[in-house]
């Protein structure tokens, strides 16, 4: 009986170290915190018909050891580039007035992607501790390829 417990102790302890999951936010929600504590931002800025988009969601940010990282060091926020949230930065409001909740597919891109000049999806920004915008990283990255790029 005591070699089943510790087994499904074990087992149990194993799934929850590989459920790591990393806490987004929204833009305004992650400009706020860092207002209080600053913190770098890492933003996501995904569209929901990008294939790599959906890989990178999968592959790299379901890793315990990026989603820890991320965590840690970061506020992370996923930003839908064609989505209709409001966001407020640097005393601007940016929105999508082409959004329409009923098109199925691609829809109109948000005026803060626009801002962001953002060249492919995925892009990954980095903002500052001061919440200004870094050079993007564009592309798929693997585990070890994005935790490279984000130790520098």
């Amino acid at each position: 009986m005591k070699k089943i417990l510790v087994l499904l102790f074990l087992t149990v302890g194993a799934i929850a170290a590989q459920a790591q999951e990393i806490k987004w936010m929204t833009f305004d929600e992650a400009i706020k915190a860092q207002k209080k504590n600053p913190k770098p931002i890492f933003m996501d800025v995904y569209t929901d018909w990008c294939g790599p988009c959906k890989l990178l969601d999968k592959n790299t940010f379901s890793d315990k050891t990026v989603a820890d990282y991320i965590s840690k060091n970061y506020y992370a926020v996923k930003f839908n580039a064609e989505g209709n949230s409001e966001v407020n930065y640097k005393g601007k409001k940016y929105t999508n007035p082409t959004f329409d909740a009923n098109r199925r597919g691609r829809n109109g891109i948000h005026e803060f992607t626009m801002f962001l000049q953002v060249q492919g999806y995925p892009s990954m920004f980095i903002l500052d501790k001061k919440g200004d915008v870094q050079a993007p990283l564009v592309g798929y990255r693997t585990p070890e390829e994005l935790l490279k790029d984000l130790k520098g």
